[in-house]
């Protein structure tokens, strides 16, 4: 009996924690970055990027952003226009690329180790 509600329990756990969407986000100071934030928001809490980079820009359908979530609106498709910041946060801790798809940004990832300007 007990081995059966602990095996359900963990089961639980795991379905939860599978259904949970992926989030990212970046501490810059005491403040959190965090996918669906604009790049007014980003540029408030994190300062300017060390290297902004344009990259090609997206056809899809009109999304909009709602609790940290993404919701597409609309069965037309249309141009998006991309870029990616990098910041460098030194040598001690990881570079980040935050990318934005028409002000908003939608990815965070890691990259290598920064360095000294």
């Amino acid at each position: 009996m007990v081995a059966g509600m602990k095996r359900s329990a963990l089961v639980l756990v795991l379905a939860l924690c599978a259904g949970s969407p992926a989030f990212a986000a970046l501490r810059c100071g005491t403040k959190l970055v965090s996918e669906g934030d604009t790049r007014a928001e980003v540029t408030r809490k994190c300062g300017e990027p060390t290297e902004v980079v344009p990259l090609k820009s997206v056809f899809r359908r009109p999304m909009v952003w709602a609790n940290g979530q993404s919701y597409y609106v609309g069965e037309d498709f249309i141009e998006i226009r991309c870029e990616a910041w990098v910041y460098n946060l030194g040598p001690n801790k990881l570079m980040r690329r935050l990318k934005f798809e028409d002000g908003v940004l939608t990815e965070i990832e890691s990259l290598g180790y920064g360095y000294n300007p």
